[in-house]
């Protein structure tokens, strides 16, 4: 029993994952299994580990895991984790990335779609009992320019989407070149300033893109424009966006990420009434408050959850059922390489 390789899974994951690993002769044991037991404490007896995002892997946690020799992350980003420390002490740090493209790419189509056609208005107005047709009336796709900026699996499978709608499809990465087929147009991000209608983001956090989408970067745009975040919250300045939302240079936005998730991607701050910008509960000088002039300190999320111009989703585009099992079956086959 004692040679009998063991994984810990942090996080619940398809059963797809578990069922391989068993095939494998791993043992899977479950955190939420082990009431009252710390991570810590009990990391030192295992080979593996499986986790979605909810816990911060950082070099502290990883030195006490003595015996592990690989982590599986159940999704795209590994921010949460120091892979390079794990590196050098010989854990391979596994992913998922190409396992929620499709997903991702109907959601951000979806939401571009909700947005030009009003349909998150409409349907509230009509579930209130009003009938407004002109109110309501639509934007086409057709022989918009979009641009994509970030080509991996995501961006990519976005733009097999987009087609169909007879639009100009632009893309940038700065990490690839000739990636781009017909009728992609691979371009430099002066190209995208320039001729963009909308903007889709599909790029990993990281210390270069984290807040790079800020109000320098917005008005180097020629055109107002619409914008599509499906990656992390982080890389939107949030107050940045609102400014230009309000000032007609942002003319909507679809945000399935926001910048004041927590870490776990579980929770999001802002979302009280009361709160200031650092994310304070404010309730007793709430009269004070609305006598000065109280929108002045709403927490920004508090303008996108009120604003028309905005779609919202709580970090869900890559959430499919079907991504949820492809990503443990893709996770299987990595650790599966490993052992070989």
């Amino acid at each position: 029993m004692d040679n009998i390789k063991k994984v810990l899974f942090l996080d619940r994951v398809h059963p797809a994952l578990d069922e391989a690993l068993l095939d494998m002769n791993f043992k899977c044991e479950y955190l939420d299994e082990m009431p009252g037991s710390s991570v810590e404490s009990i990391i030192e007896g295992y080979h593996g580990i499986v986790i979605r995002s909810k816990l911060k892997l950082d070099q502290s946690f990883l030195s006490k895991a003595t015996n592990l020799k690989f982590i599986a992350r159940a999704g795209a980003g590994m921010e949460n984790i120091d892979v390079e420390y794990a590196k050098s002490k010989g854990i391979a740090c596994l992913k998922a990335p190409e396992g929620n493209k499709d997903a991702v790419a109907d959601h951000a189509i979806g939401m571009l779609l909700a947005l030009f056609n009003h349909l998150h208005i409409a349907d509230s107005e009509v579930r209130k009992g009003f009938w407004r047709r002109e109110h309501n009336r639509g934007t086409e796709l057709f022989e918009k320019t979009v641009g994509i900026i970030g080509f991996g699996f995501t961006g990519s499978e976005f733009a097999k989407r987009l087609s169909g709608f007879n639009v100009t499809v632009l893309a940038h990465d700065k990490y690839k070149t000739g990636f781009a087929d017909s009728p992609v147009i691979e371009s430099s991000l002066e190209d995208i300033f320039e001729r963009a209608d909308i903007i889709s983001l599909h790029l990993p956090l990281t210390n270069e893109t984290k807040f790079m989408c800020n109000d320098d970067f917005i008005n180097k745009f020629a055109k107002n424009f619409y914008i599509i975040n499906t990656s992390r919250g982080k890389i939107v300045k949030t107050s940045d966006l609102v400014k230009n939302i309000e000032s007609g240079k942002i003319l909507g936005a679809c945000l399935d990420v926001l910048e004041f998730e927590s870490t776990s991607f579980e929770n999001l701050r802002g979302l009280s009434m009361w709160i200031n910008k650092r994310g304070v509960f404010i309730n007793r000088i709430a009269r004070w408050l609305i006598k000065i002039g109280w929108w002045k300190y709403l927490h920004p999320a508090q303008y996108l959850v009120r604003s028309d111009k905005v779609i919202l989703s709580p970090h869900v585009a890559g959430w499919s059922f079907e991504s949820n099992k492809r990503i443990s079956t893709i996770l299987a086959e990595r650790v599966r390489e490993l052992q070989q």
